[in-house]
């Protein structure tokens, strides 16, 4: 008989600290660690002498992880289609991390014996997932590879942040010209680990097994690894002048890494978008209308709002030790959107709408595209 035995195990952190250091400056630090992990195991019920013995069968463990992360070092380094310095780093600290990791295991790398022809240590080659990790984690977060942890997990979420400051209003200048003036800066990063599994090829009695490779066998495996991050904004301005003008301009950056391990690459998306929003209000504007009942003439503020943005996104393929990067997907977008509304009554309002976008793809087999959505809006609100 054979039955199967399964057991879920779930960690969640989440932390959040609210702190203002000075009036009108808030700053809230948040962080985040899951680990979900399932255990299956397959198992036979033999009766030896009327007693009943249960007979392990493929035991598995599976689960994915994720935790709050800092990459900044290298979010403004120069990254593009024909460059990168944080993956050029990437490649350059597989030695050391190798290194580190035949020395815990007690092999001398002096020896000319022990090392393969790239002068990596025998069972630690430059494709080993026990190697890749640590030197991809190290290179995209700027820490030093001769000091990284050498394991996946990670137990400590490093804080992100939100941060906004509205001070401005207290200072005189501001304070003669505007009704409001704030900045906000925010940012996200993200350590995930897609999956991890463990290797049913692994044998526990003979750990000094190598792959076709090469390289030790590892216990667990990953199918890829990420690490995220966004700028949520990088900056937004928002303000309103004493004449009613509204202005909000922002800048966004993000930016996702992925690491496969199934072909040793690096998918690198990245993108940032810039916005510009004017608002103004025209005060008692008068209209003759029947829209709200008899002709009578309404008395009612007039609202304008223009948004203009231009977002710009890339898709590039890294291979390691090959020079063939290449930019798989992206697109440069234009927005624009104008919107006027008109309150008729307490319950009636028109709004008018104008949308323009523009998209230009990154690669040559994809057109141009524009759209272009205009037209005319009565709401009306049924509740008082």
């Amino acid at each position: 008989i054979r039955d199967r035995y399964t057991e879920t195990h779930s960690k969640h952190l989440d932390y959040a600290v609210n702190i203002e250091p000075v009036n009108d400056l808030k700053i809230d630090l948040v962080g985040n660690r899951l680990l979900s992990e399932n255990y299956a195991e397959n198992y036979r019920v033999l009766d030896i002498d009327g007693e009943l013995e249960y007979e392990s069968l493929t035991p598995n463990n599976f689960g994915n992880f994720t935790i709050s992360s800092m990459i900044i070092s290298t979010s403004f380094s120069k990254s593009d289609e024909n460059e990168s310095a944080a993956f050029d780093q990437f490649a350059a600290n597989r030695l050391t991390v190798a290194n580190r990791l035949a020395l815990q295991r007690g092999i001398d790398i002096t020896d000319p014996g022990n090392l393969d022809a790239e002068g990596f240590p025998l069972g630690y080659g430059k494709t080993s997932q026990a190697v890749l990790l640590p030197s991809f984690l190290s290179a995209y977060s700027g820490q030093d590879a001769g000091k990284v942890k050498l394991t996946a997990f990670r137990d400590v979420p490093i804080p992100n942040w939100d941060i906004k400051y509205n001070g401005f209003m207290k200072m005189a200048w501001f304070k003669k010209r505007f009704k409001r003036f704030s900045l906000t800066h925010g940012y996200r990063s993200n350590y995930t680990i897609n999956q991890f599994i463990t290797n049913l090829d692994y044998d526990r009695n003979n750990p000094d097994a190598v792959d076709q490779n090469g390289n030790f066998k590892n216990e667990v495996l990953y199918s890829s690894v990420n690490l995220s991050e966004m700028f949520t904004p990088l900056i937004r301005i928002d303000m309103e002048t004493k004449s009613s003008i509204k202005v909000l301009a922002e800048l966004k950056r993000d930016r996702l890494l992925t690491l496969s391990f199934d072909n040793n690459l690096i998918t690198e998306i990245k993108g940032q978008e810039y916005k510009l929003g004017l608002g103004y209000r025209f005060k008692d504007v008068r209209i003759k209308s029947k829209l709200a009942g008899p002709r009578k003439t309404i008395i009612s503020d007039l609202n304008l709002r223009a948004d203009v943005a231009l977002r710009d996104n890339k898709t590039i393929i890294r291979y390691l030790d090959l020079e063939n990067n290449q930019i798989t997907a992206g697109q440069t977008l234009w927005s624009g959107k104008f919107t006027a509304d008109y309150a008729f009554s307490k319950n009636l309002t028109g709004i008018f709408y104008f949308d323009y976008t523009f998209s230009e793809y990154a690669i040559s087999t994809a057109f141009p595209q524009t759209t272009i959505r205009s037209g005319i809006t009565l709401r009306y609100n049924f509740g008082n």
